[in-house]
């Protein structure tokens, strides 16, 4: 990555700055504006996370924050209130007060004299969503939005549940959020008041995962902040990307297809990262493609940028099954809009013998399944974060545990753009029953690749507000959604079709084992498939990645990464064993050190589903000469067959003294899950 140091403007930064709210509470913040914004204002852009501007994520915003400031923008790193050194407490995510704090710290930075009085707004995963829902509020000075690996829908595509199934990421994420929630503000911004804040926080943070969990259907709690409520709401101009080994590549299309107004949509290769940091790569110029956006829509500029096609997407090649892949080969694509006047909804029908054919089957034939409990352990995470482990392995290990159809070897290349559905005509022999479908590449030496793959509830047939139990035996007709893919299938190659009753720790599993029976008589695998355009060729280049100007930080190479697979022979079950974290660093400006390391671990059983469970645990701890804090918080959730069980634990030390400690120990009945 280049490292751009000579701008248009000379950059000022303000290490902190306090934005009052309404109610009186002040928010911290962080700002880059060119030298003279006070005599020649210029518009704002807002980054509006919960991060930590002083330590989480200062290293990231230098290099993204002074390359904006550089060239003639006021850039704002808020912190939510309750998080960092801003004031308050922050309760959850994306409540009513977040928002409304966010659209009122709009209409102060409008209100500054370096600013000109328009104002966008930026954010990766949770800046990402909160940019969305901010704008249906429609705050005045707001003018435009860059969302980046976020949702419009908090229900269906967020670390909580997925076609009705509970995630394991939402173990996950909630450890990770109880974890940062113990960190205190920075005596060196708020003064003596700090260790005030810090126990407010600790006493009044509270157990998240009890509140996710506690909403198992589409109710009101996820309708909140779900802008696909009401699309006419958001009305300025919306820049949405992902990546395909992210979480969230099915929002970008919703939004191109919902949004009213001008939007772009940009899907790479990438996991949960900015693109210009993208991995796998290629990583692309992406600091340089969001300013023709802002210089376009902030300033007036003809950029092109909205002469070019709605959405780019990256074509795939085949990759070798592999957890970690740096790099994926293949080609930018275009689509004039979404739906695409290019793609072609094609069914490939599933026959008697196991394969996947154009025509449907002559007679229809039926297969019995139960899939072993560790399905699912080579599925990588839900949303990759492209470190080691974190994508899915070869996939033979888990068809040899699943009912799979396959092509004969193509005969030609098949190229794919959108979301791949499989329609099954099933029966269970349970009133609950989870279904788990992966699209595979198989090589010809048979390594199989996962290209995509979908979950669903079946007790959610009919909706995800109201789930209804299954009649064993009924047959019934479902079609389970994939994540979106633009992926191109080479000549020689099978196009397998993988399907499991249980797919942990991807999705908790279902309360009882269960049998699906398969009726192949009005089954399909239903592809996305799309030629070559003519609009493919000769699109603008987005050039290489340039960065800021580095942050100086002293690396301790003291972090635990690992990811793990393990088959304990002896007691029949498999675990899944994850280390995460940045270990030790110090920033050298301010002289913080900061620590934190996290340890998860999944395991199941071979026999009885409700025998599964997780626990995590995260250490943090920060110091600057004698100030020295730390935390450790331990969460562990499992379940029986009526209910979730989970336990939590927080310890947090000034020094060597325990001054706080909390324990929680809930049971939350199942719904139908």
């Amino acid at each position: 990555m280049t490292q751009v140091t000579d701008f248009d403007h000379q950059v000022r930064e303000f290490e902190h700055v306090e934005v009052p709210m309404p109610d009186g509470c002040r928010l911290a913040a962080r700002i880059w504006m060119p030298e003279g914004a006070e005599a020649a204002p210029v518009p704002a852009v807002l980054e509006y996370i919960p991060y930590r501007k002083n330590d989480l994520t200062a290293r990231r915003d230098a290099t993204m924050q002074s390359y904006l400031a550089g060239h003639g923008y006021a850039v704002i790193r808020l912190d939510l209130r309750g998080a960092g050194d801003s004031e308050g407490l922050m309760l959850d995510e994306y409540l009513p007060q977040e928002l409304q704090d966010g659209a009122d710290a709009i209409a102060w930075i409008a209100d500054q004299p370096w600013c000109d009085g328009n104002v966008g707004m930026i954010g990766i995963s949770w800046g990402g969503f909160n940019g969305l829902q901010v704008a249906a509020l429609q705050p005045p000075a707001l003018k435009s939005v860059v969302t980046l690996c976020s949702t419009d829908d908090r229900y269906a595509d967020d670390v909580h549940y997925m076609n009705g199934c509970v995630l394991g990421e939402q173990l996950s994420w909630a450890s990770i959020m109880f974890g940062r929630n113990t960190l205190p503000p920075d005596p060196r911004h708020v003064g003596e008041r700090w260790r005030d804040m810090w126990m407010e926080r600790l006493q009044h943070s509270g157990l998240w995962l009890k509140n996710w969990m506690e909403h198992q259907t589409r109710d009101g709690f996820w309708k909140h902040g779900s802008v696909c409520e009401d699309w006419s709401k958001i009305q300025v101009p919306v820049y949405a990307v992902s990546g395909w080994a992210d979480g969230y590549c099915r929002a970008v299309f919703r939004l191109m297809e919902n949004l009213q107004g001008p939007r772009k949509g940009l899907v790479g290769p990438w996991a949960h990262k900015y693109p210009h940091i993208g991995a796998p790569g290629p990583a692309i110029g992406f600091l340089k493609e969001e300013l023709r956006w802002w210089d376009h829509w902030l300033k007036g500029k003809e950029t092109g940028i909205m002469d070019e096609p709605m959405l780019r997407l990256f074509m795939q090649d085949h990759a070798r099954p592999h957890a970690v892949n740096e790099m994926r080969d293949g080609r930018w694509v275009a689509e004039p809009s979404w739906p695409s006047p290019n793609v072609a909804r094609t069914p490939f029908y599933l026959t008697g013998e196991g394969g996947l054919s154009s025509r449907p089957p002559a007679s229809p034939a039926q297969f019995t399944h139960s899939s072993p409990l560790w399905v699912g352990m080579r599925s990588g995470k839900w949303c990759s974060y492209a470190k080691p482990g974190d994508q899915p392995a070869d996939q033979r290990p888990e068809d040899a545990g699943s009912l799979v159809f396959e092509t004969a070897p193509l005969e030609a290349p098949v190229e794919i753009a959108g979301d791949a559905r499989v329609m099954l005509d099933i029966s269970v022999d349970r009133p609950v029953a989870q279904v788990a479908v992966r699209l595979m590449d198989v090589a010809p030496d048979g390594a199989a690749t996962r290209v995509t793959f979908g979950v669903f509830n079946l007790t959610h047939r009919n909706g995800h507000e109201t789930p209804e139990p299954l009649e064993p035996g009924k047959r019934y007709r479902v079609t389970v959604p994939m994540n979106h893919v633009a992926q191109r299938f080479r000549a020689g190659h099978r196009i397998r079709l993988g399907i499991s009753t249980s797919y942990f720790p991807m999705i908790w599993t279902p309360p009882e084992p269960v049998t699906l029976t398969l009726h192949t008589e009005h089954s399909a695998l239903d592809l996305p498939l799309r030629p070559a355009a003519p609009a493919d060729e000769g699109l603008p280049e987005f050039g290489p990645p340039q960065s800021g100007p580095h942050l100086d930080i002293e690396d301790v190479p003291d972090a635990d990464d690992f990811f793990e697979i393990v088959h304990d022979v002896a007691a029949d079950r498999h675990v899944m064993r994850i280390a995460d974290g940045s270990g030790t660093f110090r920033i050298l400006n301010n002289d913080l050190t900061v620590y934190n390391q996290g340890y998860e671990t999944y395991t199941i059983p071979s026999g009885d589903p409700a025998d599964a469970y997780g626990e995590i645990t995260w250490e943090h701890a920060l110091s600057r000469g004698d100030w020295k804090i730390r935390s450790k918080t331990e969460t562990w959730m499992g379940a029986d067959r009526e209910a979730f069980l989970i336990k939590a634990r927080l310890r947090a030390w000034e020094g060597e003294a325990l001054v706080h400690e909390a324990e929680w120990e809930e049971r939350i009945p199942r719904n139908m899950v």
